[in-house]
């Protein structure tokens, strides 16, 4: 560095000022500039504009489709919602209907079981009835020929015949009723 400052004292020609003001290179740097700036702004910032409206234009659309698909959504979810209810409601009514149905068959079945049982009873207290009925005939006939045999041995004469055997039967059978009825009623077994 000296050797510049030197050079300057002993008449040299001095360098000129690095940030010195030279007009024709600022003329020529505003002309250049102005064109660029006019071709950017001719030819790039249009394309900017158009590719930002593309992209705007893009966006709002798949905002509103966006919004669209969202109310078609929400409509269907208030759709499968009623469904669903209406499905609930359903299924309630059947479970209802199906318990008083069973409640219905339950009754059913206990008349018809009633039903039954009445018959069964009834049926086996004609049975036994008859049973009883031929029991007691059976024994009356067992009754009436030991009872006339009896009686022919008391007596010392035969009862074959069948009439006079018929009414000592029965008389002898009447005496045992009637004795019988006496001593329950008086309460002496």
């Amino acid at each position: 560095m000296q050797n510049v400052i030197i050079r300057a004292e002993e008449g040299g020609h001095a360098p000129e000022n690095p940030l010195g003001f030279v007009p024709v290179e600022f003329a020529t740097s505003l002309v250049v500039f102005g064109l660029l700036l006019f071709a950017i702004w001719k030819f790039v910032v249009p394309r900017f504009e158009k590719t930002f409206a593309e992209r705007t234009e893009a966006i709002e659309g798949g905002l509103s489709a966006a919004e669209t698909k969202q109310a078609e959504a929400d409509a269907k979810l208030a759709e499968l919602e009623k469904q669903l209810a209406d499905a609930r409601h359903e299924a309630a009514r059947i479970r209802e209907e199906a318990r008083e149905q069973g409640a219905q068959i339950v009754a059913e079945m206990r008349e018809q079981a009633q039903a039954e049982s009445s018959r069964i009873v009834e049926h086996g207290k004609t049975q036994i009835e008859a049973e009883r009925q031929q029991a007691v005939t059976s024994l009356r006939a067992e009754v009436g020929a030991l009872a006339t045999t009896l009686a022919g041995r008391i007596v010392g004469e035969s009862l074959d015949d069948e009439a006079r055997q018929s009414r000592v039967v029965e008389r002898f059978l009447a005496d045992l009723e009637a004795d019988g009825s006496t001593s329950t009623g008086s309460g002496v077994n």
